[in-house]
């Protein structure tokens, strides 16, 4: 009876930190893609949370926010200037200030 007891014990101690790694798991997932709101272009941000932009079409820094598909709001979809930049901004390498 003992061996069967540990045995019972220590499966079930195994199955319990599998379910509680995974948990914490999901957890750190869910807390990362609450923080940025699913989407982070690690771009310097202004105290009202826009992103520190350099505009390639106008050649000066701009702070303005960026949508999820990494549009800053002055983006034109004509211009082959705004293109570019977001493209960069999706790739991480957008001049900023």
């Amino acid at each position: 009876m003992d061996e069967r007891f540990e045995r019972f014990v220590r499966t079930t101690f195994r199955s319990a930190g599998r379910r509680y790694a995974e948990a914490r798991s999901a957890y750190r997932e869910g807390q990362n893609e609450a923080s940025d709101g699913g989407v982070d272009f690690d771009l310097p941000r202004d105290d009202e949370g826009n992103a520190r932009l350099v505009c390639r079409r106008y050649a000066e820094k701009r702070a303005v926010p960026v949508d999820t598909e990494g549009h800053p709001a002055c983006f034109d979809p004509d211009h082959p200037d705004c293109r570019g930049c977001a493209e960069d901004v999706r790739e991480g390498v957008v001049e900023t200030w």
